[in-house]
């Protein structure tokens, strides 16, 4: 028995493959490309080793994917070995520009505590109140706690019949007044 698929005729079907492709980021195409390139040596057993040419063309195109240039890299006409260093360069230098930011951070937070010790005491406040604003330390950070209450519909319904008989009982019965506003007599101005 053939199996076929539902197939909605209101759908269109891409014209082809690349079309069918989602939208992506250098980054995100390159990190696709390399975690399949990877599969493929792995599942195959063929070990990727790039040569000098594939090491140079990745060191290319990765100062111009730092640099943000405004031409996108065509990584379909590279090969495997280049694509598969191109990903390792990228990770690296991500990995280095975390580093140097947690070292950014630590040498900013060190310099605040000096500050602390300062003689003038508007610099003390500032450099004190920049540490509480540190991501960690959050010692100005306004927190809004919700606790929530899973209850039952009869649940429910009993809570809102109770607060609508208490409100019933606080309210008072006055007679009906009708309320006539005074007529405002338009006075002629003189022109």
């Amino acid at each position: 028995m053939d199996q076929i698929p539902d197939i909605d005729d209101t759908i269109p079907l891409p014209a082809n493959a690349q079309e069918a492709y989602p939208d992506l980021s250098p980054r995100e195409e390159l990190e696709m490309r390399a975690r399949t390139i990877k599969l493929i040596s792995d599942l195959t057993g063929v070990p990727l080793s790039p040569g000098e040419n594939a090491q140079r063309d990745a060191r290319e195109i990765a100062t111009d994917l730092i640099k943000g240039g405004p031409i996108r890299p065509d990584m379909a006409i590279y090969p495997n070995e280049t694509i598969a260093y191109l990903a390792g360069l990228v990770a690296q230098y991500d990995s280095q520009v975390v580093q140097e930011l947690a070292n950014l951070k630590r040498f900013v937070v060190n310099k605040l505590i000096e500050e602390t010790a300062h003689p003038d005491g508007k610099v003390r406040l500032q450099a004190i109140k920049a540490l509480g604003e540190v991501d960690g330390v959050d010692a100005f950070k306004k927190r809004t706690e919700m606790t929530v209450k899973h209850q039952s519909i009869e649940e429910v319904e009993k809570e809102l019949l109770e607060t609508l008989s208490k409100l019933e009982a606080r309210t008072i019965d006055l007679p009906m007044a009708e309320i006539v506003e005074p007529e405002t007599v338009n006075e002629p101005t003189d022109a």
